[in-house]
């Protein structure tokens, strides 16, 4: 069996403050999408991958594709309005035979491939999960400008990509959502509201979400560590 990759590739460069999709923006030498696809490429368990774009920036996307040098299938995939939107078209468009799919946020750009491999081995066992990683700071719960609690960080951990699922689970739980309205900001809530357990794979530190200036630069500075 072989495991598929759904990367939400969909969004906008807003918070980037970029006048384009912000996994276009360069990164050291190549697009912030680029370095996703390769660290996905090197995953001995992932088989194909299936992108969720928008119309416009597919000719850019095809751009980065034609640059890859594999023989894995890479699909582009219409986005929806949102990223829940997004990775129930993929789950559409995944070949007849998955059983077992991974999402990963395309500017999670610093995932290695030895992750998406340790994830699709815990899916082997489990139904679903998620990467994440354990809080180091102490949490506050505020209201307006008041601390109303501090949470044992024992129990908290900050969530990442790569999540994975069995097909079916997910994609049940992806109609139950159209069906009743639901709106969440990641696929294990889905599987949480209904009712099916979601369990936690260790992810990686370097293992951010480039989505600020600021986390451009830390991105730049992990890379060329790693080439060292």
């Amino acid at each position: 069996m072989t495991c598929h990759l759904l990367i939400p590739a969909a969004g906008s460069g807003k918070r980037m403050g970029a006048d384009r999709n912000k996994l276009l923006l360069p990164l050291l030498d190549k697009p912030i999408l680029q370095w996703t696809l390769e660290a996905a490429i090197a995953s001995k368990a992932i088989a194909w991958i299936g992108v969720m774009g928008q119309p416009h920036d597919y000719p850019e996307f095809q751009k980065i594709f034609n640059c890859l040098n594999t023989r894995k299938p890479i699909r582009l995939i219409q986005g929806g309005a949102t990223r829940q939107a997004s990775v129930f078209n993929g789950l559409k468009a995944l070949p007849a035979d998955s059983d077992r799919v991974l999402i990963h946020d395309g500017a999670r750009c610093l995932a290695t491939s030895e992750l998406f491999d340790r994830c699709d081995l815990s899916l082997q066992t489990i139904q679903g999960f998620i990467a994440a990683i354990p809080v180091k700071d102490t949490i506050k719960v505020v209201d307006g400008d008041q601390i109303v609690d501090t949470p044992n960080r024992d129990h908290l951990w900050a969530a990442q990509t790569p999540q994975g699922f069995h097909v079916d689970l997910l994609k049940n739980a992806h109609l139950t959502a159209v069906e009743l309205g639901w709106e969440v900001t990641d696929d294990a809530a889905l599987l949480e509201k209904v009712g099916l357990a979601v369990q936690i794979v260790m992810g990686e530190e370097t293992n951010l979400k480039v989505t600020t200036p600021q986390d451009l630069a830390i991105a730049e500075f992990i890379l060329k560590q790693r080439k060292f």
